[in-house]
């Protein structure tokens, strides 16, 4: 089943189950309020009659006028269930308690709302203030709207009044039907409406996801160039945006991968040969078996020797295999030590070395050796690419995120680099020279390694324009 399917059917499962509990709930409330109304109603009706049993009972201060005259009761019980006027229907029961109610010419009594409660069964009765039977019938087990009858402000009796459980006729009934009838009709135009939103809903909801699903289709079968057009600005926004930055790695990934596929050919495969071809020409006697001619095939192993020397070394470092035995180490003090050394290595390409410092310790955790490494590609760097008279070697303290890094930096006054190739520099086998000429470098791996080195250090490692018009190196140490 389909997700815009699942997402319809669980809102209209929910709106179905809420809607008919709710009608349900009404039907309830609504039978409920209208038994307690008529339930209340019939108690104010019988109010005067609560005023005649008072007076009862105030001729002879007992209720002796009324004691078991059930037929009696049960006649004043429909005079005032029916709304008659007591005035004018008083005299006839005092003096014919036992005759037949009269009606009066042109009269005619209110439609009966239910049946008048001159079936004693019903429950009706009175009762002294020490709750002993006086008149009525009294029915155990169900429930009393107890009536207070009040003499000189003095409780002497209660009028028992049943409450009813349901209504079974009048036009309280009628009223009942025609509510529940309303509100179906109301809950049938609510669900239309409910399939009339969740349908879109569902589809809006839907539609992103699909969008994103076809696109990983296409990223598991190696096409990478994808893009998710989602101009949302919920989760399922954030979730396009990531899906885009996914594929964007993957595709960049990808190029790379080619990239350092094609340039590990290239590389191994110039030295191999020209390693053949002398070798040939040596076989075929094109040239002599010399020590000369040997020279220049060793150069070719030499050459191919140190690439792979390289190639192993970067795939340690991608893997954790290159070791480190880090040390406490005044960094700056360590520089200085080496400054002769490049100061000579680089004097040998005609080269200049200008040392800037900052004075004070900055001690750091390193493995020596790796700074050895790390520098001496740099400098290798500076004479191979440069083309460059002046290198220029500084160190100072910066804070970052209150913690303290030793700055380095070797900047040269060469030709530079352009500014698209800087964030690339440090890429395995990147040269900006793409003719790959082996006269004006090696492989292109050396500032790849220097990265490896500096991220293993905790340290950041990045590529400028210089002050002096060249390339600068910056390295950022942390300090203990």
């Amino acid at each position: 089943m389909k997700i815009h399917n699942k997402l319809f059917l669980v809102f209209f499962g929910f709106s179905l189950v809420l809607v008919t509990a709710l009608v349900l709930l009404i039907q309830w409330s609504i039978g409920k309020g209208i038994i307690e109304y008529v339930n209340s109603k019939e108690v104010e009706a019988l109010k005067p009659l609560v005023a005649v049993l008072e007076d009862e009972y105030k001729k002879n201060n007992n209720w002796q006028s009324i004691q078991n005259r059930n037929r009696h009761f049960g006649h004043l019980l429909f005079l005032y269930s029916q709304g008659l006027d007591p005035q004018s229907q008083a005299s006839t029961y005092e003096a014919k308690p036992n005759s037949r109610l009269p009606r009066a010419e042109g009269f005619a009594p209110p439609p009966r709302r239910r049946r008048p409660p001159t079936d004693l069964n019903e429950g009706f009765a009175v009762f002294d203030a020490n709750d002993a039977l006086i008149v009525g019938h009294y029915i155990k087990g169900i429930d009393y709207n107890r009536i207070a009858i009040m003499t000189d402000k003095v409780n002497v009796g209660w009028l028992m009044v049943p409450k009813h459980k349901q209504i079974t006729d009048g036009y309280e009934l009628d009223f009942i039907k025609q509510q529940r009838s309303y509100l179906w009709l109301i809950a049938l135009i609510t669900m239309v409406l409910v399939i009339l939103i969740t349908l879109p809903l569902a589809r809006h909801l839907a539609e992103p996801i699909k969008k994103i699903i076809r696109g990983m289709h296409k990223l598991t079968q190696g096409d990478y160039q994808q893009h998710v057009d989602v101009k949302r600005k919920d989760e399922l926004g954030e979730l396009s945006r990531d899906f885009n930055e996914l594929a964007l790695t993957l595709y960049e990934n990808d190029s790379a991968r080619k990239r350092w596929l094609a340039n590990i050919s290239h590389e191994l495969r110039t030295p191999v040969a020209i390693l053949r071809g002398e070798l040939e020409a040596i076989l075929d006697g094109v040239r002599a078996l010399e020590k000369q001619n040997i020279e220049s095939a060793n150069d070719e192993v030499k050459h191919l020797q140190h690439l792979i020397d390289d190639l192993h070394l970067l795939t340690s470092a991608d893997i954790g295999g290159m070791h480190y035995r880090k040390q406490s180490l005044d960094v700056g003090l360590w520089l200085e030590s080496e400054v002769p050394k490049y100061t000579s290595y680089l004097a040998a390409a005609n080269i200049k070395l200008e040392l800037e410092k900052q004075s004070g310790e900055f001690i750091a955790f390193v493995d020596p050796t790796r700074l050895c490494q790390l520098f001496e590609n740099i400098m290798n760097n500076c004479i191979k690419y440069s083309i460059a008279n002046l290198v220029k070697l500084s160190w100072a303290v910066i804070t970052h995120d209150q913690q303290k890094y030793l700055k380095i930096t070797v900047e040269d006054n060469g030709v530079g680099v352009a500014e698209h190739h800087l964030p690339h520099l440090f890429e395995s086998l990147y040269r900006v020279e793409n003719s790959r000429n082996r006269q004006t470098g090696g492989s292109g791996l050396g500032l790849s390694i220097c990265s490896h080195i500096v991220s293993a250090h905790q340290g950041n490692i990045k590529a400028a324009k210089a002050k002096l018009g060249g390339l600068a190196v910056i390295i950022e140490l942390p300090l203990e």
